[in-house]
């Protein structure tokens, strides 16, 4: 049974909605940050990347940073870039890219269920990521940036949980409007929270799609802030942090790519004689792959498709069926030598936003790249259901959810630390 609940958001009024929201922090350098925030003093990247406002050499780590946050983000309030909801609602948010939509629910989950598993997780934590985040939490007492969380939707009273948004999102809206990159973000307050409420206590389970340190975070927070307050009754905000929850067949998986710098010693002819023992090469073109079980290839400037035989891959194996786990497998490792592509310094990973001219550009003529089928969410569930963790750099989802356009705040408790 999940359990989510409403808050009293934090939000951009309409006029300003598209000058606050930002990119989030971990999708966007410091010098990025700098530039983009340029000249725009309500921009929320004062708050998620707020060393931009501390001479270059600071640290990002450093307390003065999260202690500018806090600043930034009580100066936004005290402006008036941000205002408080006077009662706490659930809301709507949706994102249409390139003519898809997908449309969730803003609400709060409890860290309580990240920790019983009710709220699934598909990939391995950073401590040091972790830490940045709590302590980035504790110190500004709000969780700045919304997790990405998905639900399988199904049948339930009155209708799907997709159903019942669409019907919401037929009223005025409480943002709209289009940024940079040509996504269109709309928002809404929903009109019924019990109904909401009661609807997710049909669901067993939600899944993270994106947001694995930010909900460890929050989790830590939320212990932290547990223990060190004497009169904790469990009913505390900080026990709760903010989500985005999609059904799962909305989402927009891209490709993660793979560049690798040189063929290990091989010539292009041999690599590719190499490549025709592992599956079907022919000529191709560039660009994804139409089906799982098939990778295209850039080497010495000439795109080819690998087709793994489909009587060797084991369906019922999560993770062994993967397309990223083949090509680890039966590529990268055994002819290319990557035996760990999370510290091998040969491997780069390419987000399928970005196209085949930059796995181009990356290959060069010494070489190889690697146009992968995106993994499909399906997949992904699938993986988070059988309790194991995804490879690394193996999902790319697009578009990402803008900062500051929702802020949960929570209780400040003195003595919690990350």
């Amino acid at each position: 049974m999940i359990r989510i609940h409403p808050f009293a958001a934090l939000r951009p009024t309409a006029a300003h909605a598209a000058e606050v929201a930002s990119d989030p922090y971990d999708v966007i350098s410091t010098d990025e940050a700098r530039e983009r925030a340029a000249g725009k003093p309500r921009s929320f990247l004062h708050v998620v990347r707020s060393e931009i406002d501390l001479p270059p050499a600071t640290d990002c780590h450093a307390a003065e940073v999260y202690e500018q946050a806090d600043r930034n983000l009580r100066g936004m309030i005290a402006a008036g870039s941000l205002l408080r909801d006077p009662e706490p609602g659930l809301y709507l948010y949706r994102q249409i890219r390139n003519g898809q939509a997908q449309l969730g629910i803003v609400c709060c989950v409890e860290a309580e269920q990240y920790r019983s598993g009710e709220i699934r997780k598909h990939e391995k934590t950073r401590p040091d990521k972790e830490d940045d985040r709590t302590r980035h939490l504790l110190v500004t007492a709000c969780h700045a940036e919304p997790v990405f969380l998905c639900f399988r939707d199904r049948q339930l009273a009155g209708g799907t949980l997709a159903a019942r948004m669409q019907a919401d999102a037929a009223t005025a809206p409480l943002f709209d409007f289009v940024a940079a990159d040509g996504v269109q973000h709309t928002g809404w307050q929903a009109s019924d929270v019990a109904s909401y409420v009661e609807a997710f206590r049909g669901l067993d389970l939600l899944y993270i799609a994106d947001g694995h340190h930010r909900s460890a975070g929050a989790e830590r927070a939320a212990t932290a802030s547990a223990q060190a307050n004497p009169r904790h009754t469990g009913g505390e905000e900080y026990g709760r942090f903010m989500a985005v929850v999609f059904p799962h067949d909305q989402l927009r998986i891209l490709p993660y790519n793979r560049v690798v710098k040189d063929l290990g010693g091989l010539t292009p002819e041999q690599f590719l004689e190499r490549l025709r023992g592992v599956g079907d090469v022919r000529p191709s073109q560039a660009g994804e792959p139409d089906h799982r079980g098939t990778v295209r290839v850039f080497v010495k400037g000439s795109w080819w498709s690998l087709v793994f035989p489909d009587a060797s891959i084991n369906r019922a194996d999560p993770i062994a069926s993967l397309d990223v786990s083949l090509l680890q497998d039966r590529v990268l490792a055994p002819l290319l030598g990557i035996g760990d592509p999370r510290t091998d310094s040969r491997i780069e990973f390419v987000g399928g936003i970005r196209g085949c001219d930059e796995l181009e550009r990356r290959a060069g003529r010494g070489g190889v790249a690697f146009s992968m089928h995106a993994t499909s969410p399906d997949e992904l569930l699938a993986v988070a259901d059988a309790g194991e963790i995804m490879p690394p750099k193996s999902t790319w989802f697009e578009p990402k959810l803008r900062s500051g356009l929702f802020v949960h705040e929570f209780e400040r408790i003195a003595g919690a630390r990350a």
